[in-house]
């Protein structure tokens, strides 16, 4: 008897599984996926790809006085290796210096003229104003002269008294002449010079000015500390083969890795959702399991076109606060930047919401043993889930994927109230 009763119970079970197997198996059910609404704290976020760089770094910069130089552009020769820990006075990087020494052989050719030339003017000055003193002791003679011939004819005729007095008065007009015409010559001497002079000096102080600056084409660290490319505007890094132009000799930098920003760009549609303060969540592509928090630092006002990309987007930087010896400039970072937070919200997955027509969004739920089309009241949302702010309480099942055959169920439109 017993055995009966067991044989039966596993027979009736065998019937059981048999047919909701074959029910299930059939092809006119699809497979049901729900979720629940869930109620809590709703975060609105942005998330947006950044890389790190120093809050505060120092300048490594190649020679000031290219532009006085007239160089507008001058290829680094070497270059320490990027994450090279340096001290103050290291070597840092050298400068082509080809056009520099082309600069200073024409400019002391320059000098070397200008030197001559002054030597010349120098002599020429110079025995110049020495044959106008000649002629002016000789003329002072004359005048001796024709004073003493003068005095010796008082007792001669008129007529040759009178032909010597006009010869004294020649003598003294001459010689005054001669006097007035050194003076002259003299101060036309003074300012040959001053210029020969100052032309020298010009030269000679270009040449010092270039055979310092060709000094300076050896960089140096300005103080100690990891040596790190800047980049160029396009995104690649200056180094070995680059050029560095007049307006900008900025080579390296020496970061102060105790406070680092993440540089992240958010495109143009989202940027009037950030704002300077905003708390962002902080995660490294090469520290998977590493988790940081910083704060918006600055937005852009201004927008730019990135390389590669046709979007306009702003720059944002955001302030790490935590200090963390691992991290690093140019490290890629995942930058989730919190835009807002409701304290208290019913959500659901975007993907269960559906639309009809322009204006009304509904969901279907689960009612008891009833499948309901249900409108809803949609609130802010993020980019996963939307807030239900009328038509889904918390902990109603909601589907993911809407159930086949109910497209044209009837519509459970909200009270006025309710809107």
């Amino acid at each position: 008897m017993k055995k009966k009763l067991l044989i039966s119970i596993a027979v009736v079970l065998v019937l059981i599984i048999s047919f909701y197997t074959f029910r299930g198996s059939g092809t006119n059910d699809a497979v049901e996926i729900m979720t629940e609404a869930k109620f809590g704290e709703f975060v609105i976020s942005i998330t947006t790809t950044g890389e790190l760089e120093a809050k505060n770094s120092i300048k490594i910069t190649g020679p000031s006085g290219l532009r006085a130089a007239r160089i507008w552009n001058v290829k680094v020769e070497k270059m320490v290796d990027e994450g090279t820990i340096v001290k103050k006075g290291d070597f840092v990087a050298s400068l082509d210096a080809s056009e520099l020494s082309d600069r200073i052989r024409a400019t002391e050719n320059e000098y070397q003229q200008s030197l001559s030339k002054y030597t010349q003017t120098k002599l020429d000055t110079a025995l110049t104003l020495r044959q106008s003193r000649d002629e002016l002791i000789n003329l002072e003679f004359a005048v001796e002269e024709k004073e003493l011939i003068l005095e010796q004819s008082q007792f001669e005729p008129p007529a040759t008294i009178k032909q010597a007095e006009i010869d004294l008065e020649k003598g003294k007009r001459a010689f005054q002449q001669a006097k007035e015409n050194y003076q002259l010559k003299k101060q036309k001497a003074v300012a040959q010079m001053q210029e020969a002079d100052a032309e020298l000096a010009e030269d000679r102080d270009e040449r010092d000015f270039l055979l310092q600056l060709r000094d300076k084409f050896v960089i140096e660290a300005p103080e100690e500390g990891m040596v790190i490319y800047v980049r160029e505007y396009d995104g690649t890094k200056k180094g070995e083969g680059s050029n560095i132009g007049a307006w900008d000799p900025t080579v390296a930098t020496l970061p102060d890795l105790s406070k680092m920003i993440s540089i992240t760009y958010v495109n143009e549609v989202d940027i009037r959702k950030i704002n300077k303060g905003q708390h962002v969540k902080i995660g490294l592509d090469a520290f998977p399991d590493k988790k940081l928090t910083g704060t918006v630092l600055s937005v852009a006002n201004v927008g730019e076109q990135r390389p590669n990309s046709d979007a306009k987007v702003f720059e944002v930087k955001v302030e790490i606060i935590e200090t963390d010896s691992t991290l690093r400039p140019a490290m890629t970072t995942a930058n989730e930047i919190i835009t807002d937070v409701v304290p208290n919200g019913v959500f659901v997955p975007l993907e269960a919401v559906y639309n009809q027509g322009d204006s009304v969004s509904f969901v279907y739920k689960k009612s008891g043993l009833e499948t309901i089309k249900q409108e809803v009241i949609l609130g802010k949302a993020n980019a996963n889930e939307v807030i239900i702010q009328s038509g889904v309480d918390s902990g109603e099942k909601i589907y993911l994927i809407a159930p086949q055959g109910l497209e044209d169920k009837e519509l459970e439109l909200l009270g006025k109230a309710d809107k």
